[in-house]
């Protein structure tokens, strides 16, 4: 066999093994077992959390986002702290 045929062969060979190889862990089945929306809803019911919808103009949406973004915390963090404040005038 020529040097080139023997190259051609590992080619195939290693083809071969990249075909019948497993899907990474972050790809397939495992991509799907992060948390569902359902059970995040359960566990935020859980710990007494209730969805509030709340149409407000888009300058205040900003200035609220730039806060939490200041303060490297969760916009639901944020937003409650204030309506706390609000709540105790």
């Amino acid at each position: 066999m020529k040097k080139t045929d023997l190259e051609k062969l590992k080619g195939l060979k290693i083809d071969s093994r990249m075909k019948h190889a497993s899907t990474p862990g972050r790809f397939g089945a495992a991509a799907d077992a992060a948390t569902s929306r359902r059970e995040q809803r359960e566990r935020e019911r859980a710990q007494g959390l209730v969805p509030f919808a709340v149409k407000l103009d888009g300058e205040l949406v900003k200035r609220v986002q730039a806060l939490a973004m200041e303060r490297k915390a969760g916009l639901n963090e944020v937003v409650a702290e204030l309506l706390e404040k609000g709540m105790a005038r």
